[in-house]
């Protein structure tokens, strides 16, 4: 099993930048694959980005192409999303998660950390 924590969320202009980390717990980071989600109010909870174990396959919603980028370190068992040029409707909260087996990005994930506010003011 694996505990997830994230952090980096905050208060930015549209147009700006931010960058959310996600620090897992054990020694077996590298198995997992990893991915990003966001629920904004109201809304259902959805697939914001994905990453394989290596790191050399990456996935995508179509809202965020081009401005996210997702990217980890099996070394210090971190996962990161970079967000640039940030939309109002980038607003939400942003959830870290991992899942054990299977390799299709977008799947259903396993676990979850426990979120992190992002707001981006117009």
């Amino acid at each position: 099993q694996v505990q997830l924590v994230e952090s980096g969320g905050g208060l930015v202009q549209a147009g700006g930048s931010l960058r959310l980390s996600c620090a897992a717990s054990g020694r077996t980071f590298s198995i997992y694959v990893m991915g990003w989600f966001r629920q904004a109010p109201g809304k259902e909870r959805d697939f914001v980005a994905g990453i394989s174990r290596s790191g050399s396959n990456t996935a995508y919603a179509d809202s965020v192409k081009g401005r996210f980028t997702i990217s980890r370190d099996n070394a210090k068992n971190t996962v990161t999303l970079q967000m640039n040029s940030l939309k109002p409707e980038d607003t939400a909260v942003y959830y870290c998660a991992a899942r054990r087996f299977g390799g299709v990005l977008t799947d259903p994930y396993d676990y979850w950390g426990q979120g992190t506010q992002v707001t981006v003011s117009s």
